[in-house]
């Protein structure tokens, strides 16, 4: 299985002295950034400056990584410069237009649970009515007004368009772990600016404890400032979110979005762990020039199992008729049974045009994978993966 292209490792070996240099002054990287962020933006990054500063600590964090390669480094400065300049966008636009801090956004449904678990397909699926919405990933690129010029759409759909192309070129092996193109659905974590997710890049010691002291509702605040900037010049509708990530911060996003309907999707850990540590392994692989299979399965085996557990204890305060399991071998079985009951969970209504919209989205490439793992290739075994999840197997089973 190639996880990234046959020319990465040369070209990382023959760039090692430029990262070198990099590394050993990230400050002055990140300055770069921060002022190519702020041209883009036309916004000085002193409207976010708590932001800023924690964005520096990260790239700090960044460049402490021992097997840090080359292309990571570039990869993850320039997704970090998009944020940045997303973000001062958005903080510029809510300054400058306050009526657009009144943008309802009501009864949003939100797709979590583990990854691996058919979020993307209950995601889109649900997305996809007229009187629905989702981000999309160029969105998370070049956040702006509906309304804006669309010469400018164009060329922000181009250069989204672009990145995408590379990121399959550069890892082949993408297309089938996770499809996606600039203008479908993504996850709306990359409108966070912190959590789990940098880990599938990289190990950054002492990031989780960070995290676990961290107040997410700023988070959470800016994501719906975020959507309320691509809802103005739009018609209202209802935003779909989703990403795994939401589960072990439940609380912090139902104080921002209180009337939120929660959609959680369950599969197997045991099946789990395998195929969310090959994807982990995809990310690494390009990040880092060396790295440990085992230490892969050591640290994702912790990590979700905890947010499974958050997740579960911050479900208790959640109206049950608020929230809508649905089994991962259920859906997947059997999409045009379930999908319609599911919609009527959530105050959707099913018809021949969704019938049909779920036809196009099965029918993308990617959707039936041929994606190989094994949990053994992690350090793990089964014995250890039913220890660390407890008793959430048996729940698993017991959803119909």
């Amino acid at each position: 299985m190639r996880r990234v292209a046959g020319w990465v490792k040369p070209l990382n070996t023959v760039m090692s002295p430029a990262l070198a240099r990099a590394v050993r002054n990230p400050d002055k990287a990140f300055e770069q950034a921060v002022a190519k962020a702020e041209q883009a933006a036309g916004a000085s990054a002193d409207i976010d400056p708590a932001f800023i500063e924690d964005y520096r600590d990260l790239m700090r964090r960044f460049a402490k990584v021992r097997d840090i390669s080359y292309l990571g480094w570039t990869a993850t400065v320039s997704e970090l410069q998009m944020r940045m300049e997303n973000r001062l966008r958005i903080k510029r636009l809510h300054a400058e237009h306050p009526e657009i801090a009144h943008q309802p956004i009501d009864r949003p449904i939100v797709v979590v649970g583990l990854p691996r678990t058919a979020t993307t397909l209950a995601h889109k699926v649900i997305a996809a009515p007229d009187g629905n919405r989702a981000p999309m990933m160029w969105e998370f690129h070049h956040a702006d007004r509906f309304d804006i010029d669309p010469k400018l759409r164009e060329q922000r759909l181009k250069k989204a368009r672009r990145i995408s192309a590379a990121v399959n070129v550069i890892t082949p092996i993408w297309e089938t772990i996770h499809p996606s193109t600039a203008e479908t659905p993504e996850e709306c974590v990359l409108a966070l600016p912190h959590g789990l997710q940098w880990g599938t890049r990289f190990k950054l010691n002492g990031y989780r404890e960070w995290l676990a002291k961290r107040d997410f509702v700023p988070d959470y605040r800016y994501l719906k400032q975020f959507l309320q900037v691509l809802q103005t010049g739009d018609r209202t509708r209802r935003w779909v979110l989703k990403s795994p990530f939401h589960l072990y911060n439940l609380d912090a996003l139902l104080k921002v979005f209180p009337d939120a309907h929660i959609l959680w999707t369950h599969r197997d850990p045991q099946t789990v762990m395998g195929s969310w540590c090959s994807l982990v392994e995809t990310g690494t692989a390009l990040c880092n020039r060396h790295y440990d299979t085992y230490a892969i399965g050591r640290e994702w085996l912790d990590s979700l199992s905890w947010m499974v557990e958050q997740g579960r204890m911050s479900r208790l305060d959640i109206p049950p008729e608020r929230m809508v399991d649905v089994s991962y071998h259920a859906l997947t079985a059997d999409p045009y049974g379930q999908l319609p009951r599911i919609f009527e969970r959530l105050g959707l209504r099913w018809s021949h045009r969704e019938e049909g919209n779920l036809d196009d989205v099965l029918a993308r490439p990617g959707m039936r994978r041929n994606h190989e793992y094994s949990l053994e290739r992690y350090g793990l075994d089964a014995d250890m993966v039913d220890a660390a999840f407890g008793d959430y197997s048996k729940l698993v089973a017991s959803i119909r």
